[in-house]
């Protein structure tokens, strides 16, 4: 019932916002919108069989332009079935960014990671039912190194740019690189050092995008641990993280293909961090995954019927530690079907060979309703 009042009591807010701000001159084109994603899965696992209907996540965002040159977003998202629901609502996008010259923006406050193509695209249009396995784990999602889900996101200042433009005035160049805490979404810096991350990729033909990311950051807690010697030790320990990926990209005429490799060295925490006020928030331990993690995924979207009905298939690998012995692969398969511009449904077969598993083969189903506004 908290939860429910809650809800109308911050949709009440974002439309009044949204009407003072319409009063005001000086800022202009806001806009109100969201969308939901509404989920059923079967997994095959064998000792963890489930299935189940959930609520996988709702987001309203309010944004819109002011002075002429500055564009500002805020976004919350809701989660249903999670384990800790104090932890949503959430903020994940709160910045403004000045827009003046194509080839230098400024942004500044909690946003996306400018690393990999597939983290800044929207959840509906990334095509399955979530993000490849190694961008979960290495850009920011549930992330290997035992952050709290950030979504992909940082607080940090950031630049970047379109240039070089061909004869048909079409930008050949992008770049983005960014300052962050390297602590994730709504956290304050730990260990005073920041995470240096940036992308830059070229577009040679129409469509088309090829490109490299880079990261070198830490990701830190206050705490206690046991050491190599089995001596206890208290403080910040603060885990460098160095991450780097290969992309390529092509999207036209409703077509997808998109593939990505990506490489991380750093060690993790034992135990994600779900909340400040639990356990886990001071227990400084390492993961026993090491330090090496890598993964790719390929995938094409095709149209049967344009902008309406498309088959998609996906490759998706994820090494959680060095070598191979705990390799997840997944092969996916599946169907969506738009009956407007708004509305979406997506049905997604999954066959999965785990061989972090006794029993390393098994299938899941996924079909989600998908909706906008």
């Amino acid at each position: 019932m908290e939860f429910r009042k809650s809800c109308i009591a911050l949709c009440t807010l974002l439309l009044a916002m949204t009407m003072q701000a319409q009063a005001q001159k000086w800022f202009n084109n806001v806009k109100l919108s969201g969308f939901a994603l509404l989920q059923y899965q079967y997994s095959g696992q064998a000792n963890a069989k489930a299935n189940s209907f959930n609520v996988r996540m709702g987001r309203l965002s309010l944004d819109g332009r002011f002075m002429k040159d500055w564009y500002w977003k805020t976004q919350i998202q809701f989660n249903g079935n999670t384990a800790t629901l104090g932890a949503s609502p959430r903020v994940v996008d709160l910045f403004a960014e000045w827009q003046r010259y194509e080839c230098f923006r400024v942004k500044f406050g909690q946003f996306k990671n400018p690393f990999s193509f597939e983290n800044p695209i929207h959840p509906i249009t990334q095509g399955f039912q979530g993000y490849s396995q190694v961008v979960s784990k290495l850009v920011g999602f549930s992330d290997r190194s035992g952050m709290q889900a950030s979504n992909g996101r940082d607080i940090g200042l950031q630049v970047q740019g379109d240039f070089l433009k061909n004869a048909a005035g079409r930008n050949l160049l992008h770049y983005q690189v960014g300052v962050f805490n390297g602590q994730g979404i709504n956290v304050k810096d730990v260990d005073q050092q920041k995470n240096i991350i940036g992308a830059v990729w070229v577009m040679p033909i129409e469509g088309m995008r090829i490109g490299v990311s880079g990261w070198r950051g830490s990701y830190a807690r206050k705490g206690t641990w046991t050491d190599e010697a089995g001596v206890k030790q208290s403080g910040v320990r603060s885990l460098p993280q160095r991450r780097y990926a290969f992309s390529v990209d092509y999207v036209k005429d409703d077509w997808t293909v998109r593939s990505e490799y990506i490489h991380s060295t750093g060690f993790g925490f034992a135990k994600p961090l779900e909340s400040t006020k639990d356990a886990n928030a001071t227990d400084c331990n390492l993961s026993t995954l090491g330090d090496k993690a890598q993964g790719v995924y390929a995938l094409v979207i095709a149209p049967i019927i344009k902008e309406k009905l498309h088959a998609k298939v996906r490759y998706d690998m994820y090494q959680p530690s060095k070598g191979a012995e705990r390799q997840r692969t997944q092969y996916d398969a599946g169907l969506d079907y738009a009956f407007n511009k708004n509305i979406l449904v997506s049905g997604i077969y999954s066959y999965v060979h785990d061989r972090s598993l006794e029993k390393p083969n098994y299938s899941m189903i996924d079909v989600q309703l998908q909706f906008k506004f």
